[in-house]
């Protein structure tokens, strides 16, 4: 069969890829199943469509690219070479789309399926690994991807998508967003053992207004909580480090480089001393939040609702 020019206005090689996608993505089964079967009448039977709808979608096709990929005698057809060529892509492009296919039907199934799922670094040693224990009594095979990162952070990758719920402090205000409050952690100024507090249980934060602070750096929930506490108290904190992690902080306070004010460790920690704070009210709000607006998977929604079952118990 003879490459002919096509009297129908074709693409042209400087057409947007997005427009060419639009184009070709719809005819590319058709394409490969009649590719594969060379018959037309054999290959709209097997794909459950008239016979006119896919000798037409082929012709369009090979006028949209400008060449002919299929050499035609009668309803049988045999790829021209340039039909090889569009036919190896294109069957990696199909098997890509059903990859695709499966595994966002897997991540959606109501007893496998997956929750992206984000929490502040100071819930991860137990808080996070007791819920997802309980939560998978009921719900053995449903599986997590899971994110420890700071507040900020975890917001900025809820709003683009890649985590289905986080939890976080302070709890956001944004219309974007739905959070919930779910409980509350109370912090301690914890110093060095041998510092002249550490033998008192109770002190006022205003006590360490000439204490040098380790602190988490700004874009931490946790730095913005600790500096409003300061503020409140009546004075502004002075920064001798800036981390990223409660624990290293705990251990810069045990070697003598500053107090902080934390939430209480998962295990008690040698070399420091750790007191309730009574004036002013030192504590975080523990939330929960999601996109507002975006749909949840059976699994996400068996999660939120497990989590908001939660509330005033989130805590160990």
């Amino acid at each position: 069969m003879e490459h002919q020019q096509r009297s129908r206005t074709r693409l042209s090689p400087s057409s947007d890829t997005e427009d060419m996608v639009m184009v070709l993505a719809p005819r590319l089964a058709y394409f490969a199943g009649v590719a594969r079967t060379e018959h037309v009448t054999r290959a709209a039977q097997e794909m459950d469509v008239p016979q006119s709808t896919l000798s037409r979608a082929m012709v369009r096709l090979e006028q949209d690219l400008g060449v002919d990929l299929f050499a035609r005698i009668g309803r049988t057809v045999s790829l021209t070479p340039a039909g090889r060529t569009f036919l190896a892509s294109a069957e990696r492009a199909l098997a890509e789309i059903q990859r695709a296919a499966d595994e966002v039907r897997a991540d959606a199934d109501p007893a496998t399926g997956k929750v992206a799922f984000g929490f502040l670094h100071t819930m991860g040693s137990e808080t996070v690994p007791g819920l997802i224990r309980a939560f998978r009594a009921d719900h053995p095979r449903v599986r997590f991807s899971l994110v420890q990162n700071y507040g900020e952070a975890m917001i900025e990758r809820l709003r683009a998508g890649e985590l289905d719920l986080c939890l976080t402090s302070p709890v956001p205000d944004a219309p974007d967003l739905v959070a919930r409050r779910l409980d509350e952690q109370k912090l301690r100024l914890v110093v060095p053992a041998d510092h002249p507090l550490a033998a008192r249980r109770r002190v006022r934060l205003a006590e360490a207004a000439e204490e040098s602070f380790v602190t988490l750096e700004p874009g931490y929930g946790l730095r913005r909580i600790t500096d409003d506490l300061c503020q409140e108290a009546g004075f502004r904190p002075r920064i001798a480090f800036e981390g990223e992690e409660a624990e290293t902080l705990r251990g810069l306070v045990a070697a003598g480089l500053g107090v902080a004010l934390l939430p209480p460790p998962a295990f008690p920690r040698p070399g420091v001393a750790e007191l309730t704070v009574t004036a002013p009210r030192a504590a975080r709000e523990i939330g929960v939040a999601w996109l507002d607006g975006h749909p949840d998977t059976p699994p996400v929604a068996a999660f939120k609702k497990f989590l908001l079952s939660r509330r005033g118990n989130l805590l160990p």
